[in-house]
C-alpha cells in the first residue's frame, strides 16, 4: 500500500511538473505564436457604426453652410506701423465674413489699421485684392470690399443680440495662427461686458464666450445654432495671449447699424454733447453716482443747453445722473444713451446742482466729424 501511494505520487509530481513547463512554454512563447497568427497584415474591415447624434449633424449641417462665407485677412503694415499679435510675415492676419453680395467684408479694425495693402483669402483658397471701404476704431469694426465678386459665396445670415441668453450655444469660425477654417465650439459665457477700444471709447453690450478664441480669430463671426451672425469675435483675456477660455465679441446688433453707415459713408458718426468729463475715480473719490462735468465746450450744444462744469465755476459743478429716461452712472452709460438717441436729435439729461435737481433737453452732434 505504501509503494503505491509512493507511485501515485510520484506520477502527480511528474504530471505536475509536466503542465508547467507547457503553460511556462505558452507564456514565454505567446508573442512569438501571436505576431504570425494574429497580425493585420491587410486593412482591417470598416465596423458599421450608428446614425451621426443630432447635435453632431447640426453642427456639420451649421459649418458646411455658414463656412464658405468666412474669408482670411491679410494687411501688409506700413513700415512706421506697430506690429500686432496677429501678425505674420511682415503683415497682419485675421477672419472676416461676406456681409453682402456686393462683395463687402466685416473684419476688426485693428485687422486693417495701419495696412498699405489687404488681400482676402476665399473659402476656396483664391485670394483676391481689397480695399478699404470704411473703418470704426470706437467699435473695432472695419468694411473691405472685394475688387472682385465672381463666385462670391452666400453672405451670412444676421440675428440679434438683443435675446441672447447666457448658457445657449455658440460657434465661432476663424483663421487661429492662419490655422484657416476652424470650428470652435462653447456657450455664451456672459452678457453686458465693456470693452475699451483704441479709439478711447467702450463697446457696450459685447458678448463673452468660452469657444476657443485665438490670435487670428479676430473679426469672425460668432454664431448661435441656427448659424445666425451674433457677433464679431474681437478680444480676448489670456496671460499667455493664447486662449483661456475667455473671449469677447461685437454684438450683432452694434455691427448691423454700424457696418451700413461704413458702406454708406466710410465712417460711423460719433455722437456726443460736447462736455469733458471727469475721470469715474473722482466721481468715486467724491462719492457721486453719476458723470460729473469738468466743463461744457464753448459753442457745443451742451454750453448752449446751459450745462457747466468745474473749470467753470470753480468748484463742483453740474453731474449728469440720468440721460434719456436712463440711469448716467459713468460716461458709457451716456454714451450709450447718445447712440442709442442719435445724431441730429435731442436727449433729455436730468442733472444734479447745487440748487437741486433740473432736466434739460441738448441737442446731440457728432463730434468726430472734422470742422
Amino acid at each position: 500500500m505504501a509503494l503505491w501511494s509512493s507511485l501515485v505520487r510520484q506520477k502527480f509530481s511528474r504530471t505536475a511538473f509536466v503542465v508547467l513547463l507547457v503553460l511556462l512554454a505558452v507564456v514565454i512563447g505567446r508573442p512569438y505564436v501571436n505576431s504570425p497568427l494574429f497580425s493585420a497584415t491587410s486593412p482591417r474591415p470598416i465596423a458599421a457604426r450608428s446614425d451621426l447624434a443630432q447635435a453632431e449633424r447640426a453642427t456639420i449641417e451649421l459649418f458646411e453652410r455658414v463656412s464658405p462665407a468666412v474669408v482670411q485677412v491679410v494687411g501688409a503694415a506700413n513700415v512706421s506701423s506697430p506690429q500686432y499679435a496677429e501678425s505674420e510675415g511682415g503683415g497682419q492676419s485675421g477672419t472676416g465674413f461676406v456681409w453682402d453680395g456686393a462683395g463687402h467684408v466685416v473684419t476688426n479694425n485693428h485687422v486693417v489699421s495701419g495696412t498699405r495693402e489687404v488681400a482676402i483669402r476665399l473659402a476656396t483658397g483664391e485670394v483676391v485684392a481689397a480695399s478699404i471701404v470704411g473703418t470704426a476704431p470706437n467699435y473695432d469694426l472695419a468694411v473691405v470690399k472685394l475688387q472682385s465678386t465672381r463666385n462670391l459665396p452666400t453672405p451670412i445670415a444676421v440675428g440679434s443680440s438683443a435675446d441672447l441668453k447666457v448658457g445657449q450655444a455658440a460657434f465661432a469660425i476663424g483663421n487661429p495662427f492662419g490655422l484657416d477654417q476652424s470650428l470652435t465650439t462653447g456657450v455664451i459665457s456672459a452678457l453686458k461686458r465693456r470693452l475699451p477700444t483704441n479709439g478711447g471709447r467702450e463697446i457696450g453690450n459685447v458678448i463673452q464666450t468660452d469657444a476657443a478664441v485665438n490670435p487670428g480669430n479676430s473679426g469672425g463671426p460668432l454664431l448661435d445654432s441656427a448659424g445666425r451672425l451674433i457677433g464679431v469675435t474681437t478680444a480676448i483675456i489670456s496671460p499667455s495671449g493664447s486662449n483661456a477660455g475667455i473671449g469677447f465679441a461685437v454684438p450683432v446688433d452694434t455691427v448691423n447699424r454700424v457696418v451700413p453707415e461704413l458702406i454708406k459713408n466710410g465712417r460711423v458718426p460719433t455722437p456726443g454733447i460736447g462736455i469733458v468729463a471727469a475721470n469715474e475715480a473722482v466721481a468715486t473719490r467724491l462719492g457721486i453716482e453719476g458723470v460729473v462735468v469738468v466743463r461744457a465746450v464753448p459753442g457745443s450744444p451742451a454750453a448752449q443747453a446751459g450745462l457747466r462744469g468745474i473749470e467753470e465755476i470753480g468748484e463742483l459743478g453740474d453731474v449728469i445722473v440720468t440721460a434719456n429716461g436712463q440711469p448716467a452712472r459713468r460716461l458709457s452709460d451716456l454714451t450709450d444713451q447718445l447712440e442709442a438717441v442719435g445724431v441730429g436729435r435731442e436727449i433729455e439729461l436730468s442733472v444734479k446742482r447745487k440748487d437741486g435737481l433740473t432736466t434739460v433737453r441738448v441737442k446731440i452732434q457728432d463730434i468726430g466729424r472734422s470742422g
